[in-house]
């Protein structure tokens, strides 16, 4: 493939991710694409195969798979909880469409979710291991581990900045960084982690 090739490669996979995350997958066209891509509509055929496959190819692109694939497994459990919350919220806050897209899927219940969980669900069941593991050496409390871990995915994922909500909010979204230290306080603080340990 040459660089040409890869240029409008992303930018077809650009357009498609802003179009997606707007309109959804099913309301969006090939060809409504490619006019945002400034292509012509036979490169979709050409690179991706079809409207499915350009959907995964999204997944390949941009979700963060290389950094996910470098978290140590070995880290404390603590350690691991704080990470998740640090990189879940700076992907989210660096890549809203894709989030959105997530979001759209999963509440729509579509066959598009097996492509979505062969990227995600890897940080999850590592999240899971460090719940467990620091609830079998006393340093996590809690009841549930499917309610531990579920309240955290949600408080991490929670679709927090539409107008829906814009009437409780006293500022505009907060910085990133104070954001991750408020969700790291709140969620090991639900985990009876003791706070003076943070």
């Amino acid at each position: 493939m040459t660089l040409g090739d890869t240029d409008i490669k992303i930018r077809i996979l650009l357009a498609a991710k802003k179009l997606f995350a707007q309109y959804g997958f099913e309301k969006t066209t090939v060809r409504q694409i490619c006019e945002e891509a400034g292509v012509n509509i036979a490169l979709v055929s050409y690179h991706f195969g079809g409207k499915e496959n350009m959907f995964g190819a999204l997944f390949d692109h941009f979700f963060p798979n290389d950094q996910l694939s470098k978290i140590d497994p070995t880290l404390d459990p603590a350690g691991g909880v704080r990470l998740i919350v640090s990189e879940v919220t700076k992907f989210r806050y660096n890549d809203y469409q894709l989030i959105g897209i997530i979001q759209q899927e999963i509440i729509m219940d579509t066959e598009r979710i097996q492509k979505i969980r062969q990227h995600v669900m890897p940080i999850w069941l590592r999240l899971r291991s460090w719940l467990e593991q620091g609830r079998e050496q006393g340093i996590f409390q809690f009841h549930s581990l499917d309610t531990a871990l579920m309240s955290i995915v949600g408080t991490l994922l929670f679709h927090r900045h539409t107008k829906y909500w814009s009437t409780l909010f006293e500022n505009t979204q907060p910085p990133m960084e104070d954001m991750i230290e408020d969700m790291t306080v709140f969620i090991l603080g639900g985990l009876q982690y003791k706070l003076n340990r943070l």
